[in-house]
């Protein structure tokens, strides 16, 4: 038995915002949910927990990084997701060169589970395991603790594999998957990675807040 130990609070915490917001028509880390910025209300979630201070993936031009240190894909062409979790692992070399993994969360996913991390922590049993969550059969890997060591393979993978497939790299690892269940609210379950990629998703999470707010 491994005597490896992921604590929540050592992990640092990195927001994805790198994507291009196409489907929203603007930036949606800005869009509005009951008033609130979905970066605002996502990193204040986050600080809630009292975990390791948070640092923003995003364009060096980001307009507001709200106090988090910016850190922007150092591969250009907006190359998906595990670009943003490649910077932040860079960054995690040069800043936390204590630290075995770093957490990413994506903005535009309000309701994700505040113990996340925690219970992604949780199973990790070594330093180079990777830890996805899952909801409803299916997997959910930008919200995931990546390891450090897995730094030099995914610069490797994203500069040689043309599809660049979130489920190709995992394979290269071993990943340990936690499913979180939905909640239920009176207007019926509530996936807790819904994500809003359009002015229609925006419309849907504000009512699935007001019925989160509704209960007891």
């Amino acid at each position: 038995m491994s005597d490896f130990i992921a604590t929540p609070q050592d992990i640092p915490v990195v927001l994805l915002a790198g994507g291009r917001s196409s489907r929203m028509g603007a930036n949606k880390a800005f869009a509005l949910l009951a008033g609130e910025s979905l970066i605002a209300r996502i990193a204040s979630k986050i600080g809630q927990r009292q975990l390791k201070p948070i640092a923003l993936n995003a364009d060096a031009d980001w307009p507001d990084a709200m106090g988090m240190r910016l850190i922007p894909d150092r591969i250009p062409g907006k190359l998906g997701p595990l670009a943003g979790v490649l910077a932040a692992l860079q960054d995690a070399q040069l800043h936390h060169p204590e630290a075995s993994h770093i957490a990413t969360i994506p903005i535009d996913t309000p309701f994700f589970p505040s113990d996340l991390v925690a219970r992604l922590a949780h199973v990790i049993h070594g330093p180079d395991e990777i830890a996805i969550a899952a909801s409803l059969g299916q997997d959910h890997p930008v919200f995931g603790l990546w390891p450090v060591s897995a730094t030099a393979d995914l610069e490797l993978w994203i500069s040689s594999d043309d599809k660049r497939r979130v489920r190709d790299f995992l394979a290269r690892h071993k990943v340990q998957r936690v499913e979180f269940l939905p909640v239920e609210t009176a207007i019926g379950p509530l996936d807790p990675f819904f994500n809003i990629n359009t002015p229609a998703d925006l419309a849907e999470a504000e009512t699935w807040l007001a019925a989160l707010e509704d209960m007891p």
